[in-house]
């Protein structure tokens, strides 16, 4: 089973998301502890850089903290919180369009699932990655570091399934192209 199946919490899970809701922040971060690394990947990898990395995960926590009584539980918790992180990524992406993204001002943080050891190498991925269009981009970073499923993706970005397959595929394509070797 892929952890980013919609499946149900487990038995620990709701009862940590029924103290969260009652207010018990250690629950809630507790909670929100298991899937931290993942949810700043897909900060990191949305918005580029270190800073507003950070930012992005602060309100994601913020926002997800503020809104647990809505959480319906329909999905595991940390798809829940990867959405709100992909949300508050993408909302610091549009406020810094008109700022353009400077490769080597990139801060680099080395994430469990980031296994490249070469920072050249992690520049150029990131690079590549910031030139993919942002549905294509935002459908890859979910898929490949949210480990979310397809209708997952197709629910967080408001299209069809077989839409979410084809970014998918659009973006893959693109970064392969971007990260080619150059020919001399």
């Amino acid at each position: 089973m892929r952890a980013g199946d919609p499946s149900r919490e487990t038995g620990s899970d709701a009862a940590l998301v029924a103290r969260a809701r009652a207010g018990d922040s250690a629950a809630f971060a507790a909670l929100a502890g298991e899937c931290r690394t993942r949810v700043w990947a897909i900060c990191l990898r949305l918005t580029g850089n270190h800073a507003d990395a950070e930012d992005a995960l602060q309100d994601a926590l913020t926002a997800a903290w503020q809104h647990i009584g809505t959480f319906r539980q329909e999905a595991r918790f940390s798809t829940w919180l990867y959405r709100i992180a992909a949300n508050a990524a993408l909302g610091i992406v549009r406020r810094r369009r008109d700022t353009p993204l400077e490769p080597e001002a990139h801060d680099y943080l080395i994430v469990v699932d980031d296994h490249t050891e070469d920072h050249a190498e992690r520049d150029r991925v990131q690079s590549a990655l910031a030139q993919v269009p942002e549905p294509f981009r935002t459908a890859l970073v979910l898929r490949e570091y949210g480990d979310l499923s397809y209708e997952e993706i197709a629910a967080h970005q408001g299209v069809g399934v077989q839409t979410v397959k084809s970014r998918l595929y659009r973006a893959r394509a693109a970064m392969a192209a971007l990260l080619r070797p150059e020919t001399s």
